[in-house]
């Protein structure tokens, strides 16, 4: 994958993270798949797109220990992305978390750490919390995810707050509510949208999307899956960041190759047309 500039975002404090990075919701859930899953992300890493999100939440903490084995040796070239669950997110359980997953993940500090959805904390003990981890060495910056329009405002208006790096929230072709409000407010604010399951999850919906004659037919033109075709249209103005998962080299590899592909003005409506933003505010879709 190209890593010029017009294929990586700036973070506020200046640092450069990719359009398109790794999730790895469900991965290292499956002790056969633990090789391919491995190989899968650190040709990732190689392919430009070095940006890995995972979570406590995830396989009980099975995904991080996966990243953790597939960056050895490599942990440099790495953006490291990890979430905690809402109720860890107070000062002493947020510590505890933070070090957990820092020793699941055989490193010393996150590049980014989230607040993994909003819960019963209150959101200022979560950022005096996430500052005093930024003080103390072991996360660069941090950030939130699934917060909506109301959520960031009031997030911003708390000492700190303003610190935020980016809100995580889902975001594809068939889920387009953040267009609505939240997407605009988050850019005349810079903090920049990460796109979690771009490609939708697999199933009936993921389904319905790649099978549109719209989606098939500018894939066909493009000589690209249709998977591609909607990974690019969710990095289409440049300031999203998607995470797909992908526990294959195959699809690591095609993923990558979405960031090169460029949807025209005419492919664009189509898209429009054929999946219309809403119209009025919805709740934040979540999964």
């Amino acid at each position: 994958m190209n890593n010029s500039t017009h294929n990586r975002i700036k973070l506020q404090d200046g640092a450069s993270v990719p359009r398109i990075g790794q999730g790895t919701w469900f991965m290292g859930e499956d002790a056969a798949n633990r090789a391919e899953e491995i190989a899968a992300l650190r040709l990732g890493v190689e392919l430009g797109m070095n940006l890995i999100d995972t979570a406590e939440m995830y396989g009980d903490g099975r995904s991080e220990e996966l990243v953790g084995e597939a960056i050895r040796g490599i942990r440099d070239d790495v953006f490291l992305v990890s979430k905690v669950y809402p109720y860890n997110a107070g000062q002493g359980p947020l510590v505890r978390s933070c070090e957990d997953s820092l020793k699941r993940l055989g490193t010393d500090h996150l590049d980014l750490y989230l607040l993994h959805w909003r819960g019963n904390v209150p959101l200022e003990e979560t950022v005096e919390g996430m500052e005093a981890l930024v003080a103390a060495g072991k996360i660069k910056r941090w950030g939130v995810s699934n917060l909506d329009t109301e959520d960031m405002k009031e997030l911003l208006r708390i000492p700190g707050g303003e610190h935020c790096a980016v809100n995580q929230v889902l975001y594809h072709l068939g889920s387009r509510g953040i267009e609505h409000e939240l997407l605009a407010w988050e850019r005349s604010h810079k903090i920049p949208v990460m796109a979690y399951s771009p490609l939708a999850q697999a199933g009936s919906l993921r389904k319905g999307l790649t099978e549109n004659e719209t989606v098939q037919d500018i894939a066909l033109k493009h000589g690209v899956t249709p998977l591609q075709i909607m990974l690019a249209w969710s990095i289409r103005d440049g300031d999203v960041i998607a995470i797909p998962k992908a526990a294959s080299r195959q699809h690591v590899a095609e993923n990558a190759a979405a960031a090169q592909i460029r949807l025209s003005d005419d492919e664009l409506w189509m898209l429009d047309e054929a999946f219309p933003q809403p119209a009025w505010r919805v709740p934040l879709d979540m999964i």
